[in-house]
């Protein structure tokens, strides 16, 4: 097989338009938080989309079997890539997920951890079982977690640096006095203490645990719809995920503060809260009602013809708008928690997904 070829099967095993619709959830993780992205939320990005692609080529190396008789055209039973080689990608690429969620704290590296044994676990045993739905969607709920845990621990190490390095008037960086001639010594900088880091970790959790369920509810719905894609025949899951489409779209498009109660301060952390620097405040709630509509009409469209007829090619389009829909519905949710410039930003996405959607399939 040539370079190209290579390149192509890889490409399909680890659907790589798919792989855009990765980084809206530590940004979204963020935006819960009302804090601007850091170098950490950078880094459980990065081990997002390393957890994404091994639970890819898990998956294909898991449906062997099965693809060769309802896909054989897939990379795996077609023999363009071997099952060795893809169950070691799979544990290559959860290892370097795992490291990068280890550099961001210990906290994103719990969360990162329970998201790689969930992804394998569906990939080994829940698929097909009626559990096989909703550990996907913790799966995506848990991804978003991560970005927020990151972002608060990043944020949290940011605050204890020191404003400045050198001493100050009259006093040595370390505290000693520098009266006299004598030499200042730079204070070693402060980090924060693992109890302050983890209870910091457990209000992000907290902060971000309703968006993290709205985003895990759309992807239960789209696992759901996704049983019956190669042989569809279903019209009561298409119609029951486009009600949950509406619901969820309603939710997404109405600011955060809502969530919390009527008259209910939102809950803060003790990560350093920024205004968003691209769009002020006050356009994020008009862009998250609006980026919600995109997001119904995204999912919903296929959804509808798939619930009108539910063939095999519309199930799979219904299936494909799914996962789509989840770039608009991250942007919906960043702009709920204020952030409008990143929901702009990770709008920007979508052109790329659709780009690379053409050449390889995201199913």
């Amino acid at each position: 097989m040539s370079l190209r070829g290579r390149m192509r099967a890889w490409a399909e095993l680890l659907r790589v338009s798919a792989l855009f619709t990765v980084p809206g959830d530590a940004l979204a993780g963020a935006a819960a938080l009302g804090v601007r992205p850091n170098r950490s939320t950078a880094l459980a990005v990065g081990a997002s989309l390393c957890l994404y692609e091994a639970g890819m080529a898990l998956n294909d190396w898991a449906d062997r079997e099965e693809d060769a008789i309802d896909r054989p055209h897939r990379p795996i039973p077609s023999g363009r890539i071997s099952p060795p080689a893809a169950l070691a990608a799979a544990g290559a690429l959860t290892a370097a997920g795992l490291a990068l969620a280890a550099r961001a704290g210990r906290p994103s590296l719990a969360v990162g951890t329970a998201l790689a044994a969930t992804v394998w676990s569906y990939d080994l045993r829940l698929k097909h079982t009626a559990a096989g739905p909703a550990a996907m969607g913790a799966a995506r709920a848990l991804d978003l977690l991560l970005g927020a845990t990151a972002t608060v621990r990043g944020g949290e190490r940011a605050k204890s640096a020191p404003a400045g390095g050198g001493a100050t008037t009259g006093r040595a960086a370390d505290g000693t006095s520098s009266a006299g001639g004598g030499v200042a010594r730079r204070a070693p900088a402060r980090t924060p203490s693992s109890g302050a880091g983890t209870a910091a970790a457990r209000a992000g959790l907290r902060t971000a645990l309703p968006s993290a369920t709205l985003l895990g509810a759309h992807t239960v719905a789209v696992t759901t719809v996704s049983r019956h894609e190669t042989q569809g025949g279903s019209t009561a899951v298409p119609l029951a995920a486009l009600v949950a489409t509406g619901v969820l779209g309603t939710l997404a498009g109405r600011p955060a503060a809502e969530d919390m109660g009527r008259g209910a301060p939102r809950r803060t952390t003790t990560a350093d809260r920024r205004p968003d620097p691209a769009t002020g405040p006050r356009a994020a709630p008009a862009l998250a009602g609006a980026l919600a509509l995109v997001y119904a009409g995204t999912a919903g469209r296929p959804l509808l013809h798939a619930a009108l007829n539910p063939s095999p090619p519309l199930t799979q389009r219904a299936v494909g708008g799914g996962i789509r829909a989840m770039i608009p519905l991250q942007a919906a949710l960043s702009a709920r928690g204020g952030a409008a410039g990143v929901a702009l930003g990770v709008m920007g996405l979508v052109p790329l997904a659709r780009t690379f959607a053409r050449k390889v399939s995201p199913t």
